[in-house]
């Protein structure tokens, strides 16, 4: 998961910010299973497969496929689920466990507790290439459930409805969508993060409306409510609806809460939980993916990423995310938070095409340090725009009102707006959202890659839509 600040400056903040998440784990506890190998498995197609493309409501929601129509999209092979026939084969081959699967890849993550067992797969005719995408470490942290405050404490006047984020929304000038009634009522977010610490307990979470969950990595967490809170502070900006203290800026929205990141490890590995994340959120119809997350360097460096694969292409993770606008989702993604580090560029998946790669700004509209820069390897304007990451006014996993720094806060107060936004015209396609949201930025007609496009007007983008 992507730092939430570069290490040169953390001792500062830790200072200047309350930072509950980092005090979350404690102890040391062996790794679950033993030792374990986890492969990625590239399969040359998907013959024997019994889907056709003219039955797709055999593996796709009404939901799914209605947003299609709606944008005038047609299925593809990459839609067509992966060959029953060559899963069996892979499933059948002794100590191979199929742990992960990716359609719109054509890729199947294996897990071993002996590198020998995968050496059969390696002569299956069917297997194009076989990576080692993840080892196992001796020991992770223990994970502890937060306790959580009964109630929601304001530091400032009650006069504000929006409390304590009103400078969330109003650095995007998105109370106006609210005002005319569009508060992202009828609109699925998907919120692809690491865990969602006490988002059960905390009564500020009451009466968000959480379609589901599900869990997507290898080794499975016992409740998703007690993993890290990353997730429940993105969930947050977005979701809460306490007026006086916290409005979120899309809090009648439905959310998925999607766990596709393992916070105690890093690895390759965890591109293809997030590819399976996307995919089924695509699956049960939602319209929009909202993820904090971002990669480049691993546990193991020999497998981290270079800069010339920042091209939306290149890595697991953001060729995935490049298909989510031809299947009518709009994606929103934090930039990163390595500007003051070694590695300084946005981070993966930030490079997909067709995306809103979100970089953050402090209050008075100046870029942040530790905000990641572009352009991707291919030049085009990387990060999409800009929102409020220092501070983002979020609900920790006790249920306390926090000021947090990072594109992972700044990411969904856009993707809650992107929900506002397409409810005023449902007619409109991912693209055209995408693109109205960038005309509204500040920096449209002199992008740089820094500042992108800028930071966005809703007020702006609503006209703009409104006029086409």
């Amino acid at each position: 998961m992507q730092k939430y600040i570069s290490i040169a400056c953390l001792a500062f903040l830790m200072a200047a910010f309350p930072f509950s998440a980092l005090a979350q784990d404690e102890g040391e506890v062996k790794f679950p299973g033993g030792k374990t190998f986890l492969f990625r498995l590239t399969l040359a197609d998907k013959n024997g497969s019994p889907y056709s493309l003219q039955h797709p409501e055999e593996f796709l929601s009404e939901k799914s496929l209605e947003r299609r129509r709606r944008q005038g999209l047609q299925l593809d092979s990459t839609d067509l689920p992966l060959s029953p026939k060559y899963l069996n084969r892979i499933a059948e081959t002794k100590g191979v466990e199929i742990v992960s699967k990716s359609k719109w890849n054509n890729t199947v993550l294996v897990l071993v507790h002996d590198r020998a067992s995968v050496r059969p797969i390696h002569s299956l005719s069917f297997v194009k290439s076989v990576e080692r995408v993840f080892t196992s470490p001796d020991s992770i942290s223990a994970a502890v459930r937060y306790l959580v405050k009964d109630d929601l404490e304001s530091h400032g006047s009650s006069e504000d409805d929006y409390g304590e984020a009103a400078e969330n929304i109003d650095l995007v000038n998105g109370r106006k969508l609210h005002e005319l009634g569009f508060m992202g009522r009828g609109m699925t977010v998907a919120v692809l993060d690491g865990g969602f610490m006490n988002v059960d307990r905390i009564p500020a979470m009451k009466n968000v409306s959480i379609e589901g969950v599900k869990d997507f990595v290898a080794f499975k967490s016992d409740d998703l409510y007690m993993e890290h809170d990353h997730g429940t502070r993105v969930l947050s900006t977005m979701a809460v609806n306490v007026k006086g203290i916290f409005i979120g800026t899309a809090p009648e929205a439905h959310y998925w809460l999607l766990r596709a990141e393992d916070t105690r490890t890093e690895s390759p590995a965890e591109e293809d939980y997030w590819s399976a994340a996307a995919e089924f959120a695509d699956s049960i119809g939602a319209d929009i993916i909202s993820s904090s997350l971002g990669f480049q360097d691993f546990d193991d460096h020999s497998l981290d990423h270079k800069y010339h694969e920042l091209d939306g292409q290149h890595a697991l993770i953001s060729r995935t995310a490049s298909m989510l606008s031809s299947k009518g989702i709009i994606h929103v993604n934090s930039a990163g938070n390595d500007g003051m580090g070694t590695w300084k560029k946005i981070n993966f998946p930030a490079d997909a095409h067709d995306i809103l790669a979100v970089g953050a700004v402090n209050s008075k509209r100046i870029n942040t340090a530790f905000s990641s820069v572009g352009p991707s390897d291919d030049g085009r304007v990387k990060p999409d725009v800009m929102a409020l990451g220092s501070a983002t006014a979020t609900i920790n996993g006790r249920g306390k009102i926090n000021n947090d720094m990072g594109t992972s806060f700044a990411a969904p107060i856009i993707a809650g707006m992107v929900a506002c936004l397409w409810q005023t015209a449902p007619q409109k396609t991912a693209t055209e959202v995408v693109r109205a949201v960038r005309m509204s930025a500040d920096n449209y007609d002199t992008p740089n890659n820094i500042f992108g496009y800028g930071i966005p007007d809703f007020t702006k983008a609503y006209n703009i839509l409104k006029e086409k």
